[in-house]
């Protein structure tokens, strides 16, 4: 199944693809609650982990995988053990779930290694994760930031994508990206246009798939329409435009948009012109809006056909 996630992922056109390494033994004590009992094959939160921990071996052939498609394999850690493994693998970077960033042991390991640590706000304050951030940046490690509201699924009213323009500001060094739960391409997309450097989803490959989940994921459908949205929302960041110059390189021709003052039927040489005598029509090159009233009332001073353009030599 997890095979299968990779090349799914892949062929929506993502970039990187991340998992979660789970050793039971080596994070969790059998007294380890379970928050919301939804497996009936699992006694305990504990026994799930258990039993969805991969092997060394597993993950490298997920690694192995990932990079035969294209895609950067990436997993957070939840344990020194799963650091070990990890590092061993020679991951690109370093994913902090929101629960393991005050986890210094973590923390520290990872860092030690001297890659990336990729770091998730979702339960910490924002005060709070700035300051890690800061901090592990003037210890020398890249840092990036992503805003998360650690709530499955997330509704609108809950996103709040005015915390991703302000980590923006406050750490203008740092790249800050969303990881969203909102089930939805949509927040991806704006926060795409608003800078977000990085972008995470989940995924699920049916909306009916069973796990814990799968109500805050998107369908591979869903997915390739973030994809698709990002990319142009950030060509959109990347483009400003100027109006004189954009409708220079359209070859805007006002002539063609614009309008005059043209006859609406034939007139006689030495006719009073009137009003109804005329309509503005395309295109332009004669009399602008303004331009008739002062011919009103004057004579013609040779005769016109219909739609002839009228002129100041036109009258007497």
């Amino acid at each position: 199944m997890a095979l299968s996630f990779i090349e799914v992922a892949a062929d929506c056109g993502v970039q990187a693809i991340k998992f979660q390494t789970h050793l039971a033994e080596e994070e969790s004590t059998p007294r380890e609650p379970w928050r919301i009992p939804f497996s009936p094959q699992d006694a305990s939160r504990y026994e799930y982990w258990k039993r969805l921990a991969f092997t060394f071996d597993q993950w490298a052939l997920l690694k192995a995988h990932a990079e035969r498609l294209g895609l950067v394999f990436l997993s957070s850690p939840f344990s020194l053990k799963a650091c070990d493994w990890l590092d061993s693998l020679g991951m690109a970077a370093w994913k902090i779930a929101s629960g393991e960033v005050r986890n210094p042991q973590i923390i520290q390991r990872v860092q030690r290694t001297g890659r990336p640590l990729l770091l998730s706000s979702g339960l910490s304050m924002t005060t709070e994760i700035l300051t890690m951030a800061r901090q592990l940046t003037q210890e020398g490690s890249e840092v990036a930031l992503f805003h998360c509201t650690s709530q499955y699924p997330t509704p609108p009213e809950q996103v709040g994508l005015n915390l991703l323009s302000y980590f923006q500001k406050e750490v203008p060094h740092i790249p800050v990206g969303l990881s969203d739960h909102s089930a939805s391409p949509v927040p991806g997309i704006i926060a795409a246009y608003l800078g977000a450097a990085l972008i995470e989803v989940h995924l699920t490959l049916h909306p009916r798939s069973f796990g814990p989940d799968v109500s805050s994921s998107l369908t591979p459908e869903a997915l390739k329409t973030l994809v698709a949205g990002v990319n142009f929302a950030w060509r959109m960041r990347q483009s400003p435009v100027d109006k004189a110059h954009q409708l220079q390189t359209l070859g805007f021709d006002p002539a063609i948009f614009g309008r005059s003052w043209v006859t609406t039927r034939a007139l006689e040489q030495g006719a009073i012109l009137r009003q109804e005598d005329f309509a503005y029509m395309k295109p332009a090159g004669g009399l602008s809006y303004d331009a008739l009233e002062p011919l009103l009332g004057r004579r013609l001073n040779h005769s016109v056909s219909m739609y002839h353009a009228i002129g100041v030599n036109d009258v007497d």
